[in-house]
């Protein structure tokens, strides 16, 4: 099997893989595994992929068996150096120009292996062993990257290689710029770590390695990037931040990509995740129902598009149909039984005590019941979202058997409020909600027992002065998110309201355009509150609030000075 044929397979297993035709792809590659670079390394991002959605043991171990296949053919064409050659590239730079081809690709093709198996051993091996075992490949991988991006830059590229080129620069500009892109993410602290042991991150560097990728379509990895790019503007940016992302981009990419694989469920996903961002409910669900009934061989990938339908109806405040995708998770899905378990018990509690039956009423009970039994564990520590949700469930039956908006309550922890914002009618219908319960609260706070009194009263002015936020009514929005501080001493469990409520004044304040106020907010939030639930989610968003802050502060010096 020669470099051209393999990277011409390659590209007609991608456009299969991306049209739903998983048999095909996987037949075009299958015949060289062990022998090809690009078909054995094809056929491992396909098990990877299945691994990831699946969970299950089975997939992982195949997975991780056949990327070792990988790294082990790529080390057989990898250039081949003596030590007297090893000692003398340490004086000098090597001499890249001498590379063939195949070498070139093949170093390309190690560092992807190398990452793909390090992003596996995170769910391979539940031990803290495994997690140290994987940052080192990580690190490997990195310098395998930075190895072949002073390749590009240093080598003389003839102009018959410019194929080769264009494939190879495709994968370095995708690995350079997602490594930065992931690293840029992290919390301050945890960048001091990784810069100290080699590692560094730019988001800046990040996204323009990730366009001149993408300004390269007809590189192998190209759909990658896109795929990379769709992934970050509209996951990534959302679950991080109070930013938005950049939608017009991402609305010309699948434009573009939906041209080429119409009935793609990549594509037909992202395309509702677009609507659903710009509060365009029943778009959304339109595109999230495609995606599903495009395909039925991946049947795990239905689960990503199910979790998008439950919110979206829940955003929608379609209690019953949210009910329907929060039960499939719970009844097919292996990620996290605990968590899926719990939303479904809450999304039912939002129908009211007087809209469930009494065997509703004995779901919820089983439901909240069997919260804590699936509870993972991974390197020793439990999950965040399902420690909270354990812990919620446990108070659901020392309230009796009752808990306020439960289900709003995690729509702000994924942070979905800002979706309400898109929209006048669903952020008008979230806040007669919120305060029709309120008043209830008010009137009878018995209702739910007294002992989590002001817990209860401090999760609903946060969930309140959030919804006016993002409605544009500061004044009011300041007025609640402060009552929740000032209830800090009297709240018993929720310690985590008053950090948040903290982090939601400095985004309040830098929409008016208070920079110092904002940053006062969120060094507060930092520096004066630790323990809480759900701590590392709200250290992600202050991060991602500081470079916000920095840029706004870079642009005014920039306007002053011009």
């Amino acid at each position: 099997m020669d470099l051209d044929t393999a990277l011409e397979d390659s590209k007609i297993a991608i456009h299969c893989f991306f049209n739903n035709k998983f048999d095909e792809a996987q037949n075009i590659l299958q015949p060289w595994v062990g022998t090809s670079m690009y078909h054995t390394m094809g056929t491992a991002i396909f098990q990877f992929l299945e691994a990831v959605l699946t969970f299950d043991q089975t997939s992982i171990q195949k997975a991780s068996a056949s990327l070792k296949t990988s790294i082990r053919l790529c080390n057989v064409y990898r250039k081949k150096t003596t030590l007297t050659q090893t000692l003398g590239n340490m004086m000098k730079k090597p001499n890249y120009d001498s590379y063939t081809p195949d070498e070139l690709h093949a170093e390309l093709c190690f560092a992807e292996a190398l990452l793909l198996k390090a992003l596996l051993t995170f769910i391979e091996d539940e031990t803290l062993v495994s997690f140290l075992r994987a940052g080192i490949k990580i690190r490997s991988c990195y310098n395998s990257y930075k190895e072949c991006n002073h390749i590009l830059n240093s080598r003389t590229w003839t102009e018959e290689q410019k194929p080769y080129k264009t494939h190879f620069e495709s994968g370095v500009r995708l690995g350079i710029g997602a490594f930065n892109l992931m690293i840029s993410l992290l919390p301050s602290k945890v960048i001091k770590l990784l810069e100290f042991i080699g590692f560094s991150g730019s988001k800046q560097q990040g996204l323009a390695e990730l366009d001149a990728c993408y300004q390269l379509p007809t590189g192998l990895r190209h759909v990658l990037c896109v795929i990379t790019l769709l992934t970050y503007n509209l996951v990534v940016v959302y679950v991080f931040s109070q930013e938005d992302g950049d939608l017009e981009f991402c609305d010309a990419a699948l434009r573009q990509q939906l041209a080429l694989y119409p009935n793609g469920a990549w594509f037909l996903y992202f395309k509702g995740r677009l609507e659903f961002m710009k509060g365009n409910i029943d778009e959304a669900v339109k595109w999230y129902t495609a995606s599903v009934e495009s395909q039925s061989s991946w049947r795990q990938f239905h689960h990503i598009c199910y979790w998008e339908l439950c919110w979206a109806n829940s955003v929608a405040m379609d209690w019953k149909r949210a009910e329907v995708y929060a039960v499939k998770l719970a009844e097919e899905s292996k990620w996290s039984r605990t968590i899926y378990n719990y939303q479904r018990a809450c999304i039912m509690l939002m129908r009211g005590y007087n809209g469930l039956s009494r065997d509703d009423l004995n779901t919820v009970n089983q439901l909240m019941l069997d919260v804590p039994k699936y509870k993972q564990r991974i390197a020793g520590k439990s999950l965040p979202m399902e420690k909270f949700s354990v812990r919620k469930a446990q108070r659901y039956f020392s309230q009796k058997n009752r808990l306020f908006l439960p289900t709003i309550e995690l729509l702000y922890l994924w942070n979905l409020f800002s979706v309400f914002g898109k929209k006048k009618s669903l952020s008008g219908n979230l806040y007669k909600l919120i305060d029709k319960n309120a008043r209830d609260l008010e009137k009878n706070p018995g209702q739910y027992g007294t002992e989590y009194e002001y817990d209860n009263k401090a999760l609903c002015q946060l969930l309140k002065g959030t919804c006016l936020r993002v409605m544009d009514s500061p004044l009011q929005a300041e007025e609640c998110l402060k009552s929740v501080i000032a209830m800090e001493k009297k709240i018993k469990e929720d310690r985590y309201l008053v950090p948040y409520a903290h982090v939601e004044l400095a985004f309040l304040h830098k929409s008016k355009g208070q920079l110092e106020k904002a940053a006062w907010y969120l060094d507060s939030a930092k520096k004066n509150y630790t323990g809480y639930s759900l701590e590392t989610r709200l250290h992600f968003q202050i991060h991602c609030a500081w470079s916000a802050l920095n840029d706004s502060n870079t642009n005014s010096a920039d306007n002053c000075s011009a």
